[in-house]
């Protein structure tokens, strides 16, 4: 009996790996963009916000996982469009911090914007599509005839060690500065030395977190929306993507990946780019009808 269960877990461990791997640079894409959730924050609520981030992170997958497989058995046909919908955010997310970059304001208020509260259910939010797309990955990618408790076993093992990684790796970055500190008190000159680099390095490292972020939610996002059009009712983006990528395939397998990426970038900021030119258009329009009731309900006194 005992040997039994080992050898299912070993079959589900090893399956849980295999699958692990093909969503890995959606995994990199998620450790990139969550840091710069925590920018701002007083240090001694960095690991807090990033604990209940975790946290978020793993209700998301375990909502994630039995809709996936229900889902995938009844109603595959809604995936795809369940993609673009996560894909279009994402573009719409990346393109309005890049809009950010060239001093466009969307919050209203600074405090309002580094509100814990809200800056949690953002990262929630973000990470609920790249959860998804992890998720999904990893269950294509499993043998069909695992059995159904089977690949319910590995997603499992797949979506416990994938939020260990990826939040583990979040919190050891944003306490890094920390690290650096401590070092600086060390007795011993080149540790202080090689703390107070570390320290002077944070600020450059996470604005350079920053853009990584950014970038990456416009290539996960456009390359999810371009492979799921393709699937649905357009296969126009693919098709380019498809024909660039093959004209250049004798190039390696680097340079392919860079051309598919930046590719899936451009897509995902010009996506973007609509979509929060759509919300700034009705954003506006509310704004200028919230002035006029307001206006009518409290008109300026005769003088």
């Amino acid at each position: 009996m005992s040997v039994g269960l080992l050898a299912v877990v070993d079959d589900i461990l090893t399956a849980a790996l295999k699958a692990s791997a093909k969503s890995a640079g959606v995994v990199i894409d998620d450790a990139a963009v969550t840091p710069q959730y925590v920018q701002g924050l007083s240090p001694a609520r960095e690991l807090h916000v990033v604990w209940r981030i975790a946290l978020g992170s793993l209700f998301n997958k375990f909502v994630i996982i039995p809709l996936a497989l229900l889902l995938s058995a009844f109603a595959p046909w809604v995936l795809p469009w369940l993609l673009i919908l996560g894909g279009t955010y994402l573009c719409f997310e990346g393109a309005e911090k890049v809009t950010e970059w060239f001093g466009a304001h969307h919050a209203t208020d600074e405090t309002e914007s580094r509100d814990e509260r809200k800056l949690i259910f953002g990262a929630i939010r973000t990470d609920l599509i790249l959860s998804t797309e992890i998720m999904l990955i990893a269950l294509a990618s499993l043998d069909p005839d695992f059995g159904i408790w089977m690949t319910l076993g590995a997603l499992v093992v797949i979506g416990l060690g994938m939020t260990v990684l990826v939040y583990g790796a979040v919190a050891l970055l944003v306490k890094i500065d920390d690290i650096g500190l401590s070092l600086m008190k060390n007795p011993a000159r080149r540790v202080r030395r090689t703390g107070a680099r570390i320290v002077a390095s944070m600020p450059a490292a996470f604005r350079m977190i920053g853009i990584i972020g950014t970038v990456a939610m416009l290539w996960v996002g456009g390359h999810l929306v371009i492979v799921n059009l393709a699937e649905t009712f357009w296969h126009g983006p693919y098709d380019v993507l498809h024909t660039v990528t093959q004209a250049i395939e004798s190039a390696g397998a680097i340079v392919v990946w860079v051309t598919d990426t930046a590719m899936s970038a451009v897509f995902g900021l010009i996506l973007g780019l609509i979509i929060v030119g759509i919300v700034f258009k009705i954003s506006g329009m509310l704004k200028r009808n919230r002035t006029d009731v307001v206006a009518e309900e409290h008109p300026a006194p005769r003088v």
